[in-house]
C-alpha cells in the first residue's frame, strides 16, 4: 500500500481568510500545489483536501494609510508642557492664519505642526501688506513667522529679486539661508546666501542671475553696491520685502555700529512706500521704540507692532541659572573642573568670551586637557568658521568656544549648558547667550563665572531677565575642592603650553605655521 504523503502543518484561519486563495477555489482539473493539504479517499487515492482552507504562515503586509491633514490638526499633547509657553494658547492653525496649503504641508515634514504667539500674530499682519516689528524672546520662531508670508506670496507671484533678509553674522545667514531652502525647496525656490568671508565675484554672479531670495550681511552687501556694479545689482532695484532679523544688533549706535553698511543697502532698495520692511528682535531696544513714531507713507497701511514675552519672558522659562564665585587668577581650572563634573560631563555646551584672543586660548588648553573642542570667533577664516560649527552641530566636538558672533539667533537645539566665561557688560547680551540653550521647551542651564570685580554686572543681569541667579550646586560635588586637588598643576602646565603654541604660530593641531608670532619687547 502506497504511503500517504505528509500533511504540512497550517496556521490557523483568521477573518481576513478570503484574501487568500483556498483549495475549494481552485480549478478541479489542476494538480494540487506543493504544500497543499491531501487526504486518501476510500479508493487508496491521495485527494486534496478540501474543507481547510490553504493559508500562508507570512502574514499579508498591513498596508496603512495616513491622511496628512490628521497630522497638521493634531494636538501636540507630545511635547513638553513648557513649550506650550511660546505656543498661541488660542490653538490656531497654520491653515486659520491664511497659510496656503502647500506651505502647511512643508512646514508639517519640519515638524512645524502649530504655530507660536509671535508667528500668529505676524504672519496674517505680513500677508495684509503692513510693516512689521516683532519682538519675542530667544527660540519663539521669529525665522518661520517671516519666511512663510514671504514665500506665500512670492509663490502667487514669483520674481527675482523678491526679498532680502539682513542678519548681523555669517552663521545666523547661513542658518537663515538653510531653513528658507528646506521650506521653499518644493517650489524650486533660488536662495543666495551673501556673507564676508566668501568669494565676491561668484556671489556677484549669483546675484546677477536674479535669485528668488538674499540672506546678507549689511557689509558684504554693501561691498556688492558699492563695487560690483549696475549689471548685478539691477534686480534689487524691485524686491518687495526688506527683512532685518536680529534688528537690535543691526540698528545698534557707537562702535562696530552698522548703520553705515545698512544705509548704503537701502539705497540700492526700492523706497519704503514701495516695499514691506519688516524687524524682528529679542530684545526691543530704544532705536528701535524710535521707529514707532516714523510716519508712514499715505499709501500704506499702518506699522503693526507686537512685543511677546520681551519683559516677563525674557529668558526661557525652563533656563536653570546659575554662578561660581571664582578666584580670577585661577578662572581657567574652575572652568576645566565644571566641565568634568558627572552633570556637564555629556552636555553639549558653548563657553562665552569677550574678546577672541581669550576664546583662541581657551581652545588650545582645552584641547590639550583632551576635551573635545572647537571655536568660533571673528579671528577665524570663514571656511573654518563654518566647519567648526557644522563640528559643533554633529557632536564631533562637545563644546564650543565663542564669543557674541555665536550669541545671536543659532540654533542648535541639544546644547544643555551655557558657560559665561566672561561677564557681558550689556544685559542684552547675556539675555542672547542664555538663549542658546533651554530652546523650545527643553531644559538648560547657564552658569556664570562670578570674579571680585563682577558683583554689579550680576546685579544689573538680574535687573534686567526679572530674576536672581543661585549659586551652583551639584549633589555629593565640591568644584573648589575639586579644583585644589586635580586640577591647579594639571590646568596651569596645559596653559603654559598653549601660551607657547600660540607665541610659535602653531594651529590647535600643534603645526607650525608659516610664520612665527614675534615676541614682543619687555
Amino acid at each position: 500500500m502506497d504511503r500517504p504523503n505528509k500533511r504540512r502543518r497550517l496556521s490557523p484561519v483568521e477573518d481576513d481568510s478570503a484574501s487568500f486563495p483556498s483549495a475549494s477555489d481552485s480549478e478541479p482539473d489542476k494538480k494540487p500545489t506543493l504544500g497543499q493539504p491531501r487526504h486518501i479517499d476510500s479508493d487508496g487515492e491521495t485527494q486534496p483536501t478540501q474543507d481547510v482552507p490553504v493559508v500562508s504562515r507570512i502574514k499579508a503586509k498591513q498596508r496603512t494609510t495616513t491622511n496628512p491633514e490628521d497630522d497638521l490638526d493634531a494636538a501636540p499633547e507630545s511635547l513638553p508642557s513648557a513649550i506650550h509657553s511660546s505656543l498661541d494658547e488660542t490653538n490656531p492653525t497654520f491653515a486659520t492664519l491664511g497659510v496656503d496649503p502647500w506651505l502647511i504641508a512643508s512646514l508639517s515634514r519640519l515638524a512645524i505642526k502649530q504655530p507660536t504667539r509671535i508667528q500668529s500674530a505676524s504672519i496674517p499682519e505680513i500677508l495684509a501688506g503692513r510693516d512689521c516689528i516683532g519682538g519675542s524672546r530667544t527660540g519663539s520662531g521669529k525665522t518661520v513667522a517671516f519666511t512663510v508670508p514671504i514665500l506665500q506670496q512670492w509663490a502667487r507671484d514669483p520674481s527675482g529679486i523678491f526679498a532680502v533678509v539682513l542678519t548681523p553674522t555669517r552663521e545666523l545667514a547661513l542658518q537663515i539661508y538653510e531653513q528658507i531652502s528646506a521650506i521653499g525647496a518644493r517650489q524650486g525656490i533660488k536662495v543666495c546666501l551673501v556673507t564676508g568671508g566668501a568669494d565676491m565675484r561668484n556671489q556677484a554672479l549669483e546675484l546677477s542671475r536674479r535669485p528668488h531670495i538674499v540672506i546678507a550681511t549689511p557689509g558684504r552687501l554693501a561691498d556688492h553696491v558699492e563695487n560690483s556694479g549696475e549689471e548685478t545689482i539691477k534686480g534689487l532695484r524691485r524686491v518687495k520685502y526688506l527683512i532685518m532679523d536680529e534688528a537690535d544688533r543691526l540698528l545698534a549706535t557707537g562702535k562696530g555700529s552698522m548703520l553705515p553698511h545698512i544705509e548704503t543697502c537701502l539705497s540700492a532698495l526700492p523706497p519704503s512706500a514701495n516695499r514691506q520692511t519688516c524687524l524682528f528682535t529679542a530684545t526691543v531696544t530704544p532705536e528701535i521704540r524710535a521707529l514707532k513714531s516714523q510716519p508712514q507713507p499715505p499709501n500704506k497701511p499702518p506699522l503693526f507692532i507686537t512685543e511677546i514675552d520681551t519683559d516677563s519672558l525674557a529668558i526661557p522659562p525652563t533656563l536653570r541659572q546659575t554662578y561660581q564665585l571664582v578666584n580670577v587668577v585661577h578662572k581657567e581650572k574652575y572652568l576645566h573642573i565644571l566641565l568634568l563634573t558627572p552633570a556637564n560631563l555629556e552636555k553639549s555646551t558653548i563657553i562665552f568670551c569677550n574678546r577672541t584672543t581669550t576664546a583662541n586660548l581657551l581652545e588650545y588648553m582645552l584641547r590639550i586637557l583632551d576635551h573635545r573642542v572647537t571655536a568660533l570667533h571673528s579671528a577665524l577664516e570663514h571656511s573654518l568658521r563654518v566647519s567648526n560649527l557644522a563640528r559643533f552641530r554633529a557632536r564631533a566636538a562637545r563644546i564650543l568656544v565663542a564669543t557674541d558672533v555665536a550669541a545671536r539667533g543659532l540654533d542648535i537645539p541639544d546644547v544643555g549648558l551655557v558657560i559665561n566665561y566672561d561677564l557681558p557688560r550689556n544685559p542684552d547680551d547675556y539675555i542672547h547667550r542664555v538663549g542658546r540653550t533651554a530652546r523650545a521647551g527643553r531644559k538648560g542651564t547657564c552658569i556664570s563665572l562670578v570674579g571680585q570685580r563682577d558683583v554689579e554686572l550680576v546685579k544689573g543681569i538680574e535687573a534686567r531677565v526679572g530674576r536672581e541667579m543661585e549659586a551652583y550646586a551639584e549633589e555629593k560635588v565640591s568644584v573648589e575642592g575639586r579644583v585644589v586637588r586635580e586640577s591647579l598643576n594639571v590646568v596651569g602646565d596645559a596653559k603654559r603650553e598653549a601660551l607657547l603654541a600660540i607665541e610659535e604660530g602653531r594651529d590647535v593641531q600643534g603645526r607650525r605655521g608659516r610664520k612665527m608670532v614675534k615676541r614682543g619687547k619687555t
